[in-house]
């Protein structure tokens, strides 16, 4: 089986997101051959390469969100006719959602504006591949004007109507960026209307050319998501104007919802993500949870070793944000103390985004407020019972390590997705305190205790119940390593999602007209083994995805083909 594997950000590139469990899907499935369609962010992760290949993976093909140059493509009248209309109509439909609540829309209501959105935007896609790119046109006064008409209509609400020229222009911007996928050439008869399945790695624009595929084609979609791009659209900080808020998120709700509908399936990787696709129009019969896979085998000697940890010793480890709220974690320690006046916290962690290191500061600070260092006598060195630490010292070589050193992990976040550092906690039989934030509670299972987050006093009595009952700790901690062990290895996650190949492709095959030199039929040309890794049809023929072949010439922007070196090359 061949499978077009789509990724923004992610795949192959060494510092891309979700790079670590595209591999190891594309490692654990050997028997299928892979082509990786990868749509980058910057430079910089360009510059940075990629890791190695496997030799299933038989070709890459990148092409850059964060820049595009000219396309040269020279629209005549007509086709300037088509680009306004199309361009109008996804305008006027993303205006129209602006203020509106899906839940609030009558279904036959949001039924035909999901139809005006696709209709509008493969209409895009079909003027693009008849023109050879439309970079030019999204850039143009015209999507400008189109959409200052949208905004201006009667009936366009009040978000819209605010909207001035330099909201106008942001939102154009954006837009052009976001649409750049319709200018690419990966959607010929060798690309990915070859395929017999499209696997987007996220939603958002890595779906986006599984859309094409499957509207050219007829290829099946499947997304999987395990962090919703239209959630993370709606958190994100922005100091942008609420006009051009508004339109971007309507924008990105009905191109989710689209992905959604189009979808063959869609891979939620938690109850979490689950909820946020249904709330966003996502069907649930094609819902299928598939947790993340994770390498269990580096966390094995900590998890089966019979050495207890250190008892007296709470443990957290992950990336220092205000996200995590360590504010939190240290006053329910300073309660903690009251009542185990030997308890040690160990806060294992490198700082991250753009506030990390600030906050990292602002907790050493606290720490050295709440907890003076203290000294057993008179000629002793004091000690502070904090201690912030990084991977890969002396004392705490590996991840492992860090989550052996005490027995019990706290988690004390105010925002989660999936909890990684719970999981891996729970591989290495720790029994875990945490805040009901993200999928906590789904991961956990009853096999740890769960507070509410910004809780203090509820944090430090939990803590405090499992320092004081070292049988307790070892029930939960056994029963967290085997529920880890069950649901959220990188073998199950690679078995459901080869489960899922093949009920995707005998539900949907890709039909395929082979033609001959002269451009006539061949019955029977792609038998049953076609699916199978070789070279099993005739040199002579040329299959044809359904949809025909009949595409204008001229080159649309050109993606960056690169054949993949051997592994011992990079």
């Amino acid at each position: 089986m061949r499978i077009g594997l789509l990724t923004e950000g992610g795949y192959p590139y060494v510092n891309g997101d979700a790079g670590l469990w595209c591999d190891r899907l594309v490692r654990g499935l050997a028997q299928h051959e892979f082509e990786v369609y990868a749509l980058s962010r910057s430079e910089r992760q360009e510059d940075s390469g990629w890791v190695p290949l496997p030799p299933q993976v038989s070709r890459v093909l990148t092409a850059p969100l964060w820049t595009a140059g000219e396309d040269g493509a020279g629209h005549g009248r007509r086709a300037r006719r088509r680009f306004a209309e199309h361009y109008g109509e996804l305008a006027a439909v993303v205006c129209a959602g602006a203020a509106k609540d899906r839940a609030d829309t009558p279904e036959g209501a949001a039924v035909a504006e999901a139809d005006r959105f696709g209709n509008a935007l493969y209409g895009l896609a079909e003027l693009a591949r008849d023109e050879g790119g439309l970079v030019g046109a999204l850039r143009s006064e015209t999507a400008v004007r189109a959409l200052e008409r949208a905004c201006r209509a009667p009936g366009a609400p009040r978000a819209a109507r605010e909207a001035r020229v330099p909201d106008l222009l942001a939102v154009a911007a954006h837009l052009e960026r976001a649409l750049r996928p319709l200018s690419l050439d990966w959607y010929e008869d060798d690309g990915l209307g070859s395929v017999d399945l499209c696997h987007a790695a996220s939603g958002g624009s890595a779906a986006l050319p599984g859309l094409l595929a499957g509207h050219f084609s007829g290829v099946p979609l499947l997304v999987t998501e395990y962090g919703v791009r239209l959630r993370t659209h709606y958190l994100a900080a922005d100091d942008s104007a609420p006009a051009v808020r508004s339109l971007l998120a309507a924008f990105h709700g009905r191109l989710a919802a689209e992905i959604y509908r189009r979808a063959a399936v869609v891979t939620p990787g938690n109850a979490h993500a689950r909820r946020w696709q249904e709330h966003c129009g996502a069907d649930r019969a094609k819902l299928h949870t598939v947790y993340p896979g994770m390498d269990a085998s580096r966390f094995a000697e900590v998890g089966e070793s019979s050495e207890c940890a250190d008892p007296d010793t709470l443990v957290w480890v992950g990336r220092v944000e205000p996200a995590k709220d360590l504010v939190s974690l240290l006053h329910a320690f300073a309660e903690i103390r009251k009542e185990e006046p030997k308890t040690r916290l160990r806060i294992v962690g490198s700082p991250a985004g753009p506030e990390g290191a600030a906050y990292l500061g602002h907790c050493r600070a606290l720490a050295a407020q709440l907890f003076p260092d203290e000294a057993e006598g008179l000629h002793a060195v004091g000690d502070n019972p904090v201690s912030f630490e990084e991977i890969g010292g002396p004392e705490l070589p590996s991840l492992a390590d860090a989550y052996a050193a005490g027995a019990v992990t706290v988690l004390s976040s105010v925002v989660e997705g999936f909890p990684v550092g719970l999981v891996e906690a729970m591989f290495c039989g720790r029994a875990t305190v945490s805040t009901d934030v993200g999928a906590v509670v789904e991961v956990i299972g009853g096999t740890g205790l769960v507070v509410p987050p910004r809780n203090p006093r509820a944090l430090a009595e939990a803590c405090v119940a499992l320092l004081r009952d070292p049988e307790r700790r070892e029930r939960l901690g056994a029963a967290a390593r085997a529920r880890a062990l069950e649901l959220f290895t990188v073998e199950q996650n690679i078995a459901a999602f080869h489960g899922i190949y093949l009920e995707i492709v005998s539900r949907c095959p890709v039909r395929r007209v082979v033609l001959d030199e002269a451009g006539e039929p061949l019955p029977f040309a792609v038998p049953a083994e076609a699916h199978v890794p070789g070279r099993w049809t005739g040199p002579r023929a040329r299959a044809v995805a359904r949809g025909g072949a009949g595409w204008a010439a001229g080159p649309p922007v050109r993606a960056t083909t690169v054949v993949p070196a051997p592994e011992g090359a990079r």
